[in-house]
């Protein structure tokens, strides 16, 4: 995955099936062409399987894998996706012509390596002192009181009854603001898309950005540090990002199906599904990457789960796509046409709440990606290009929570994504018997219009930041049905 930021920025229910490879023979009876032209040895990749969504036919797809030579990580049969692995630079072509097989595409295109490592953002610890009835660096969230969280405490906190999964790269579950909300019996690891509930596997390792995503959504009201938008809702990390920052398909896969199979009500999705920064269909690798994702997240919104996810930190269009120039992401990126068929994952997927951000003076930050029809609401995601009069360091981005017991200051929509999280979790907690689709309805009727700015949209002055802002004031590609808003959210009167 690539989780945005502003430098680039089993699952037998899914029917998936991960395989790698192996000197397995093909078993007798398995429905696979002869294939075409010797084997031949690559990289280690993984791949994404799709087939139908039932018992015997995953287990065809399984026998088929092995027979070829693969290995299957996991298979995901409620909703027809395996998992798969191979060095083979074949093995899709061949497991394309098996019975069963609806689409196979590889997930990555650089090799699979017995340690892919990263660096973990940077964030400095804030300077202020609390005021009374605060948290110590309550003064320093603008963006709190920029949605009305302020006031929407002095009505509910939230429902222990709502779980919100964080799809990112772990939670610090010792840390001061977060220990009393993070539960373990739901957090789990979808590293290569295998579930691993080892509680080491799911706590952070050279990321910041899952425990700062945490923070804005429920940090406690304890006390110390920063509070939360609904800081009374439990947290379950679903750590699908790996320690070189890569969220790969077979990730999110295992991470929507864990939603949806543990009773989530809503879940934080602040990336793009790695390799390509928009899957189009008329290739083979990534129409089978989307048929994968779309329909884990079709099977989690199935199950009651409402899936919050960031639009790009790129400022691009993304009603009007031309061009990507960051694909693939973990080998050399190059330029290649594209069109509006071509989606970002999972953020243009149906049913999806897509996010923008914007600053503390309401308009949208320069980094932000938009486009009408496809951006759902708009929320603080910082610009430190903006500071804050009457704040103690003036800061114009998002300060949360980052492991060690510290708070750090980030921007981007990774950081606007979780504001709506937040106020879902409200909503959930609110209208508990609020489907999917009924939050989204509420959410974006709460959400405070605000009409496309006059003109050619070019905050910084530099031409790389022109956007065009198309609609009207109550449905637009910059902010779509508005900016959210917290205390409306919990008026069950209005």
């Amino acid at each position: 995955m690539r989780v945005p930021r502003i430098s680039r920025t089993r699952y037998a229910a899914v029917g998936v099936v991960l395989a790698t490879a192996g000197a397995l023979a093909l078993p007798a009876g398995t429905a696979v062409a002869a294939p075409t032209g010797d084997s031949t040895t690559g990289p280690l990749l993984s791949y994404v399987v799709n087939t139908k969504a039932n018992h015997g036919q995953v287990q065809k797809v399984e026998k088929a894998v092995t027979g070829l030579g693969g290995t299957v990580v996991q298979s995901y049969e409620q909703i027809g996706v395996v998992i798969a692995r191979s060095n083979d630079t074949k093995f899709a072509e061949k497991l394309r012509l098996a019975k069963g097989v609806d689409s196979v595409g590889a997930s990555r295109t650089k090799g699979i390596l017995a340690s892919d490592q990263g660096k973990a953002d940077v964030a400095a610890e804030p300077a202020g002192t609390a005021a009374a009835g605060q948290e110590p660096y309550e003064a320093n969230q603008w963006d709190m009181r920029q949605i009305g969280v302020d006031k929407a405490h002095k009505i509910s906190l939230g429902s222990r009854n709502v779980t919100v999964g964080v799809l990112d790269s772990g939670i610090d579950a010792t840390h001061e603001d977060l220990a009393a909300n993070v539960d373990a019996s739901q957090s789990v690891s979808c590293i290569d898309g295998k579930t691993n509930t080892d509680w080491k596997a799911w706590q952070p390792t050279t990321s910041d950005h899952g425990t700062h995503v945490a923070g804005t959504i429920a940090a406690a009201k304890n006390g110390k540090g920063i509070v939360g938008i609904a800081p009374n809702v439990k947290l379950a990390a679903v750590k699908v990002v790996d320690d070189a920052g890569m969220i790969y398909p077979e990730n999110a896969v295992c991470g929507f199906v864990w939603a949806g199979e543990h009773g989530f009500k809503v879940t934080n999705n602040s990336y793009y599904v790695d390799p390509w920064m928009f899957n189009c269909q008329n290739d083979k690798d990534q129409a089978a990457i989307t048929d994968a994702v779309r329909k884990a997240v079709a099977f989690s919104q199935r199950k009651g789960v409402l899936n919050v996810a960031a639009a790009g930190n790129e400022n691009i269009d993304l009603a009007h796509k031309t061009t990507d120039v960051s694909s693939p992401d973990d080998t050399t990126p190059g330029t290649r046409p594209v069109t509006n068929d071509c989606l970002s994952l999972p953020t243009e997927l149906p049913g999806v709440i897509a996010v923008s951000a914007v600053g503390v003076n309401g308009d949208k930050s320069y980094y932000s990606s938009y486009g009408k029809g496809v951006v759902t609401v708009a929320a603080p995601g910082g610009d430190k290009r903006y500071q804050i009069p009457n704040t103690p360091d003036k800061d114009g981005r998002i300060l949360s929570t980052i492991p060690g017991n510290k708070y750090g200051y980030m921007q981007g929509t990774s950081m606007a994504t979780p504001h709506v999280t937040g106020v879902v979790a409200l909503l959930a907690s609110t209208f508990p018997w609020a489907s999917p689709d009924e939050l989204t309805e509420l959410l974006t009727n709460q959400a405070e219009s605000h009409p496309c700015p006059t003109g050619e949209f070019n905050p910084g002055g530099a031409g790389q930041w022109k956007a065009t802002c198309e609609g009207g004031a109550d449905d637009n590609g910059f902010y779509g049905a508005g900016i959210i808003n917290a205390e409306k959210a919990v008026q069950w009167w209005r």
